[in-house]
């Protein structure tokens, strides 16, 4: 192994800096907030079902980025504690921390953004999660020496995140170049040992919800940048050379296209919603109540039924029966001796999603 000395990057400070973005870029970044404005308002007040499933898909899409990948059936159920697949509880856990970016997004602190990370590697590594590194990391390679890239030293970390935040909170940059710069730049500063893309992505979700660029719903930009992840990382290489151009052009490219995957699933689940609806005809309100559930929860116990609509575990279980009987669900086992019931078509319409997403482009 190599020793000796070897070069850390030492981010510059971009607390007070005034992004140089050309025309072109600024114009895209506009097209690009309106797409994203229109499609939050597009799907209204009742846009509960859709901000789950669109927040469970860019946390999907963000793990993909990292090379974790996994039905949406398995996060599904893992959300609800099955263990069997490793890859599914990672993303299960990047869901918990998209939850988390959103809750605290009007208070994006050094502390909360640590928050967002604990929230991520609870479940799997207690021992880093929410944690700022006390020592060195690297990018690819076996060594700093022959590494890709080089964050700075842990000393480092704190008063760059501090600077960061800073940035984060100005009001005089429009929202997506801000998030973009904001994402490079925690990727830069690399704060934490592990989950530094999940989280630094779950930053942008939050930026966008504190800028009020959106209200009721999660836009999956990571759908976006996993259609071609090569231009993604040398975009962030771009940014660490003085560059931001390739960064912001990228998020709002990624963006216009998240936006068209958002349309696309959403109208994926009126449609099995629609056929749902015909399926049952004239039924109980109990029924109903827990069909309107399935899009927000497509993988349910009785006990999680009866919670959320009200009804009593009784009433649920007859519920879930009945929409098992049409078809609208079908059971998948137990986990921790409670069974399960998951609804297809939804589910097939989420790995729709992601198999949009993860087409690479051709540039």
């Amino acid at each position: 192994m190599a020793r000796g000395p070897y070069e850390a990057a030492i981010p510059a400070k971009i607390a007070d800096v005034d992004p140089q973005i050309d025309s072109r870029t600024q114009s895209l970044v506009e097209a690009a907030t309106v797409e994203m404005v229109r499609f939050d308002a597009e799907l209204g007040r009742d846009s509960a079902p859709f901000a789950a499933l669109l927040l469970r898909s860019e946390s999907a899409s963000s793990s993909e980025i990292e090379n974790l990948t996994a039905g949406a059936r398995k996060v599904l159920l893992a959300q609800l504690g099955d263990r069997s697949s490793v890859n599914a509880s990672l993303i299960a856990s990047n869901v918990s921390a998209m939850q988390a970016a959103i809750g605290l997004s009007e208070d994006l602190s050094v502390e909360n953004i640590g928050t967002m990370h604990h929230a991520l590697l609870v479940s799997t590594d207690q021992g880093i999660a929410g944690e700022y590194r006390d020592r060195q990391v690297w990018i690819r390679g076996n060594s700093p020496h022959s590494a890709e890239f080089v964050p700075p030293h842990h000393g480092r970390v704190m008063d760059a995140m501090k600077d960061l935040v800073a940035f984060m909170r100005r009001d005089d940059i429009p929202a997506l170049t801000q998030a973009a710069l904001a994402h490079a730049q925690f990727e830069t500063i690399h704060p934490f040992a592990d989950g530094n893309g999940r989280t630094g992505r779950a930053i942008v979700s939050a930026l966008l919800r504190a800028k009020n660029v959106t209200e009721r719903v999660t836009i999956p930009v990571s759908s976006g940048l996993l259609t071609n992840t090569r231009l993604y990382f040398e975009a962030l290489g771009a940014y660490r050379e003085g560059n931001v151009a390739p960064i912001v052009e990228l998020f709002a490219e990624s963006a216009i296209l998240a936006v068209d995957h958002g349309r696309l699933l959403a109208a994926d689940i009126e449609s099995a919603l629609r056929d749902y609806r015909e399926r049952l005809g004239a039924t109980q309100e109990s029924v109903r109540k827990i069909l309107e559930l399935l899009p927000r929860e497509p993988a349910i116990t009785a006990e999680m039924a009866a919670d959320s609509t009200g009804v009593s575990t009784a009433t649920a279980y007859r519920a879930v029966q009945r929409l098992e009987e049409v078809g609208i669900l079908s059971p998948a086992g137990k986990i921790r001796g409670v069974r399960v019931w998951v609804a297809a078509d939804i589910i097939a319409a989420l790995d729709d999603f992601a198999a949009r997403a993860g087409r690479r482009s051709r540039h």
